[in-house]
């Protein structure tokens, strides 16, 4: 029984693990040449998947740019050179994270104009849904005597009523 729970303990926590798709023929014989290339290419998207960066996926694209990025860093180009590089390539879209300027200005302030723009349309629904529900006055003499009629008739109407 302690086997099986340790067995999956382990098994838990390896599906925890971030999962890499660097293969390891990719990879740098440098260890500093390697994490930059693992740091760049964390911040590059997959083309093909979209939401993954090119260090998480399998695609062949992916592989493709993973290996561009690290023959840029073998050439001695910086990490900024071969971001560069890659948006004069591929466009902004090829960054997970966009820099914000006039073409990208929507795609940054997109999320906060919609919610601003529905929590303004809830706030008119609920004023104006204020304002349309009748007011709390005070019941006419007419109004009373009718709510008394009926709360009477209900009273003698009820099975063993008083």
């Amino acid at each position: 029984m302690i086997r099986a729970l340790i067995l999956g303990a382990a098994l838990l926590l390896a599906a925890l693990a971030p999962a890499y798709a660097v293969r390891p023929d990719e990879m740098l014989p440098d260890p500093q040449l390697e994490a930059r290339a693992r740091e760049i290419s964390s911040e590059l998207r997959c083309m093909v998947c979209q939401n993954q960066s090119i260090d998480d996926s399998d695609a062949p694209l992916a592989r493709d740019l993973r290996l561009l990025v690290r023959e840029r860093l073998n050439a001695g180009d910086s990490d900024s050179a071969i971001r560069t590089f890659l948006t004069a390539r591929y466009g902004d879209f090829i960054l997970l994270k966009p820099p914000f300027k006039f073409q990208t200005a929507l795609l940054w302030t997109g999320p906060v104009l919609i919610f601003l723009i529905g929590a303004l349309i809830i706030f008119l629904r609920r004023t104006r849904s204020d304002s349309a529900s009748p007011s709390s006055a005070e019941l006419s003499a007419e109004e009373r005597a009718a709510l008394a009629a009926v709360l009477a008739s209900e009273e003698t109407a009820r099975p063993g009523g008083s």
